[in-house]
């Protein structure tokens, strides 16, 4: 059988907040929210999903709410919930970056592994990396 065509367009990310999460990120990234559904009839006033886009439309994320969400233990400890991905993000000023990110409401980890790059935590706290 011949491969069909077949092409990651971004993530699905699951958090406790989705509207809120993809907020953050329309504000952090200054990527347009193109579709966001809920809080539904009956569910938590947080339920919902919605979904972001780069300006020049080849990348979304998604946020879908989980009513059972964790956050994600940074770093990984042995018998927490674990990262199952983060976002690696290439900004131009690695000071300025962090400055921006915190300044849209995440907060800098307290581990950092490498020099050059920041890990950061989203307001669900998903890890996210900066890097210049």
């Amino acid at each position: 059988m011949e491969r069909p065509h077949m092409e990651i367009t971004g993530p699905v990310v699951d958090a406790a907040d989705p509207l809120g999460l993809a907020d953050f990120y329309a504000r952090m990234l200054g990527w347009p929210i193109v579709e966001r559904e809920g809080p539904r009839d009956g569910f938590p006033p947080r339920d919902g999903w919605a979904k972001i886009r780069s300006p020049d439309q080849p990348m979304k994320i998604e946020f879908q709410w989980d009513a059972t969400y964790s956050p994600p233990v940074w770093p990984t400890v042995e018998g927490e919930q674990q990262m199952m991905m983060h976002l690696d993000i290439e900004v131009a000023d690695l000071d300025a970056g962090v400055a921006w990110a915190v300044e849209q409401g995440a907060t800098v980890a307290a581990h950092q592994p490498q020099e050059g790059v920041r890990v950061m935590l989203d307001p669900e706290g998903h890890p996210f990396c900066l890097f210049a």
